[in-house]
């Protein structure tokens, strides 16, 4: 959603705390950069998906003309001579290449023509025909990253879909984090609006009393005082307000010219989180469980990779196929000739003053320094789910009772305007109430803050939705389209 307006008129919004939310979920640009990140991590993945499948291509010279003097050795005197070289070839072929999985090699089939066009010193035409070719060229004992893609890319790509819902669920946070920031602005400045009017008219009657002698001068001069701090305070908090108010405008992909005004959350839901099931979420149903085995995975892969440039390497390279050659097109597909090749090529390591053993080393090293870590990762994040959800758990009696002491201070400050007019109550003891009233409504604000922060940071740790009882997801597919 997205207003745009003239500069002639303004447009006034009025949100609660979910059309907040909603609108942060589709128009912020950190939900943008998170849609672009998940989109990157499934082309990679359909990148290596695209290793396992055969690679067609048509490779071909049309044409190689070639006119010019170059050098030949006569094989029985070795005497160089140049001759004349006039001739035209073309060329083409078809080929596709396989890659395995299992053992990292390839096998390859093409089928290919070639036609020799001699001009000089005599005219004629050649063709040289492969009809078919299979080759295989296969490592063995060299480190296979098709083996480790495989075990590693599909959990790569399943940690991409999870991040990419926790990235959302950070924009929760922040969108929460914003929402009240505003709000608490508009309530101060609603707030010393409303204090400042009360002011005016205890002030206004105070000057009537002051002429009768009912109050002293320095009550009028105090009641004054107040009066002017207060419209100090309608500015300042004025500026917040527009501050705060710029802020989510822009997150929430708003013109400049849309005034927002938020709506306080009403009483917050009775909900209960159990700290067993908070344990087994944020471990199993969240980027954590798969970002581990990730990193387990990768650490082996540097152990195998390690191992296998210290061992001896050999290379298996075979190919067969048919062959022939005519003067004419017909010709060289006519009882084409069979040709073999086997080929087995070796390297053994002898002496690198301990560069692949110390490699060895290394790599075993970090394997043991990553699973310290996870181990660590793993303590830290229980912690942490355990702590937000004995904070959230709390939070609900907090708001209530901060809801009661709202109500009651706004309560006693009537009265207590009322008491002051009839001149039955001190500057004073008028202002202590009101001051009273003013922390109470801001308590009030913060534990709400509070209890949403917590609840969404527990969603986020969880990917659960508490309150629907459901998990959290997204429709990957069309994402994908």
């Amino acid at each position: 959603m997205s207003l745009s307006v003239s500069a002639q008129e303004r447009i006034s919004v009025s949100h609660s705390l979910e059309e907040v939310i909603d609108l942060a979920m589709e128009n912020s640009i950190d939900a943008m950069v998170a849609r672009h990140s998940f989109l990157g991590s499934y082309w990679q993945y359909r990148t290596y998906r695209a290793q396992f499948l055969p690679k067609f291509s048509l490779d071909g010279t049309l044409p190689s003309f070639d006119r010019s003097l170059v050098s030949l050795q006569d094989p029985n005197t070795g005497e160089y001579k140049y001759v004349q070289n006039y001739a035209m070839r073309n060329s083409l072929g078809l080929n596709v290449i396989q890659n395995i999985g299992l053992t990292g090699g390839t096998v390859s089939l093409s089928s290919g023509l070639d036609r020799l066009d001699q001009y000089a010193p005599q005219h004629g035409v050649y063709y040289n025909s492969s009809p078919i070719s299979l080759i295989l060229n296969q490592p063995i004992g060299a480190f296979n990253r098709l083996k480790w893609d495989k075990k590693i890319e599909p959990v790569r790509y399943e940690l991409a879909k999870f991040n990419f819902l926790e990235a959302r669920e950070s924009i929760i946070n922040y969108a929460v984090t914003l929402f009240f920031n505003q709000l608490v602005a508009q309530q101060n400045l609603e707030m010393a609006r409303v204090n400042h009017a009360s002011t005016d008219t205890l002030f206004r009657i105070s000057k009537r009393r002051f002429e009768l002698g009912a109050i002293t001068h320095s009550d009028l001069l105090q009641l004054e005082l107040r009066l002017l701090n207060e419209g100090i305070a309608i500015n300042e908090n004025q500026l917040q307000l527009n501050l705060a108010q710029a802020r989510l405008r822009s997150y929430l992909g708003y013109n400049e010219r849309v005034d927002i005004t938020l709506r306080v959350p009403e009483d917050v839901p009775e909900l209960n989180i159990s700290l067993d099931s908070a344990y087994r979420l944020t471990m199993d149903n969240t980027s954590f469980a798969y970002r581990q085995k990730v990193s387990r995975l990768e650490a082996e892969k540097a152990v195998a990779q390690a191992k296998a440039e210290h061992n001896p390497q050999f290379n298996l390279y075979a190919r067969f196929g048919l062959n022939q050659v005519a003067k004419d097109l017909a010709g060289a597909y006519r009882n084409p000739l069979d040709q073999e090749t086997v080929r087995l090529g070796i390297s053994v390591p002898i002496f690198d003053g301990g560069v692949s053993k110390g490699r060895v080393k290394m790599s075993l090293s970090q394997q043991d320094v990553v699973e310290a870590t996870l181990e660590k990762d793993a303590i830290d994040r229980r912690q942490d789910i355990y702590l937000k959800v004995m904070q959230f758990n709390n939070q609900g009696m907090q708001c209530g009772i901060s809801r009661r002491a709202d109500e009651v201070s706004a309560e006693r400050y009537r009265i207590s305007t009322e008491q002051f007019a009839e001149g039955k109550l001190s500057v004073l003891e008028l202002n202590t109430a009101q001051s009273e009233r003013n922390s109470a409504h801001n308590r009030l604000i913060t534990e709400l803050h509070n209890y949403w922060s917590y609840y969404y940071s527990i969603q986020r740790m969880t990917l659960y939705d508490f309150l629907k009882e459901q998990n959290i997801s997204a429709e990957f597919d069309k994402i994908t389209e």
